[in-house]
């Protein structure tokens, strides 16, 4: 004979008893991480939205001369405005970015550093990508751009990475574009920030291929996962309340 159901009653008793009671603190427990949890990414889709609007506003804005920006502000309100700045590459100082793609082929970027009209300052411009049968020394000359420059760009902010020591020498080959680090093996005073030469708006783009930015501006995930946090709870407090009936029921069934 199939055990009689039990009674809703019996389960109260059962939540805090000598064998159940932990695992009844760890639901509780667990129901209101998984509900702030939820919370916590319809935050992070908030403050994703609020990023997208103003990359958006940052990417729609019209370029002003580098010169005329504080840099002494928090760089993150200036990261992708359009600028423009003069100056002249100092090829000498140049390293290449290692690890880059462009359009499914491997490569490098070019980084120069781009003296200001303030002798003893520069900022380090992302010229664009070359194949990496071209970053040797010997064969980097090819892609020199002498005398003065007006170049067209977007802010971008330096690549930190885990504190090292500063090299013995000069280093040509760097995994990150990391502007402290740089610092240590270069003549000028450089800028904070450091500008990503964008394509030629003919169209014209030889070597080094200037590499446009490419921003992923949807709302994300994080919409999925609070719904997904959210509905946890439940199926966690009504799964438990159903498993505490089942073994109520079983224990009945035993008691004769």
């Amino acid at each position: 004979m199939d055990p009689k159901p039990a009674r809703w009653g019996t389960v109260p008793s059962l939540l805090f008893n000598r064998r159940w009671w932990w695992s009844t603190l760890l639901v509780l427990l667990a129901m209101p991480v998984m509900t702030r949890l939820g919370f916590w990414q319809l935050e992070r889709g908030t403050q994703r939205r609020a990023r997208n609007e103003h990359v958006s506003q940052q990417l729609a804005a019209d370029p002003l001369p580098l010169a005329g920006l504080d840099l002494s502000v928090d760089a993150q309100q200036l990261l992708f405005r359009a600028v423009t700045v003069r100056g002249e590459y100092d090829h000498t100082q140049q390293v290449i970015l290692r690890g880059q793609k462009f359009r499914g082929q491997p490569g490098v970027n070019l980084i120069t550093p781009l003296v200001l009209p303030a002798a003893d300052r520069a900022v380090l411009v992302n010229r664009g990508w070359i194949l990496y049968d071209s970053a040797t020394p010997a064969k980097l000359a090819q892609f020199d751009e002498p005398g003065p420059q007006l170049v067209r760009g977007r802010i971008r902010l330096s690549q930190l990475g885990a504190a090292k020591a500063a090299p013995q020498s000069a280093q040509l080959d760097w995994y990150r574009l990391d502007i402290t680090a740089l610092q240590a093996q270069m003549s000028y005073n450089l800028l904070p920030v450091y500008v990503q030469q964008q394509p030629d708006e003919n169209g014209v783009n030889g070597y080094p291929q200037r590499v446009p930015i490419d921003i992923e501006l949807s709302d994300g995930p994080h919409l999925g996962y609070a719904i997904q946090w959210f509905l946890f709870v439940p199926l966690l407090g009504g799964g438990y309340l159903h498993f505490l009936r089942k073994n109520a029921a079983l224990g009945q069934a035993e008691t004769p």
